[in-house]
């Protein structure tokens, strides 16, 4: 039986050489999950390697599940999955129609925190990573850059969406969220995946 009515199907976003779904709100959860988040999480702030040089990210993160992933000169060791993450993992995957095994989550604390552009590629998510992008709490944009296209892509990722990227988006597109001038809340982002 589903979780989810049928209201609830992602919706596809027409873009050349990606696939992308899109779910305005995941219901099913109260307004409580992005403080358990923030409260239930093991946070880090880790330094990555980019051009030879190390640099701290400017978020805090952190990585649960069943198996170890590595990305610009890091190698993350799993937590064991929260109950929430697990409640939230089930219904992701019900909404999906996908299978994950683990969770990076992103913690923009405040405008100043941000992710570079980059694409998820690492050969551990495979030739054509599926991954779910979920958040909860101020909406930033997400910005998609075609890698040899003069093509930017924004999209408004707010309390609760899900956006879900597969195909061959990783190998054409580039993904991040820069920071903002106007000041704005907290967000937490989860990002599930299948690592092999």
């Amino acid at each position: 039986m589903d979780l989810f009515p049928a209201s609830a199907l992602l919706q596809p976003i027409p873009l050349e050489d990606a696939e992308l779904s899109f779910l305005e709100h995941l219901d099913g959860f109260g307004d409580d999950v992005l403080q358990r988040l923030i409260a239930e999480t093991a946070w880090r702030a880790d330094s990555i390697t980019l051009w030879g040089q190390r640099h701290l990210q400017p978020r805090l993160s952190a990585w649960y599940g069943t198996a170890a992933y590595r990305y610009s000169g890091l190698t993350l060791t799993p937590l064991p999955f929260t109950a929430l993450q697990l409640q939230l993992k089930a219904a992701v995957e019900d909404v999906c129609g996908q299978r994950f095994n683990s969770v990076l989550l992103n913690y923009y604390r405040d405008q100043h925190d941000s992710m570079g552009m980059h694409s998820d590629d690492e050969a551990e998510l495979g030739p054509a990573p599926v991954i779910a992008s979920l958040s909860y709490g101020a909406p930033r944009t997400f910005i998609l850059k075609h890698k040899r296209l003069p093509r930017t892509v924004k999209l408004a990722l707010g309390d609760g969406s899900l956006l879900l990227m597969a195909g061959a988006t990783q190998q054409h597109w580039r993904h991040g969220i820069n920071k903002q001038t106007r000041p704005c809340g907290p967000r937490v982002n989860l990002t599930f995946r299948t690592i092999s």
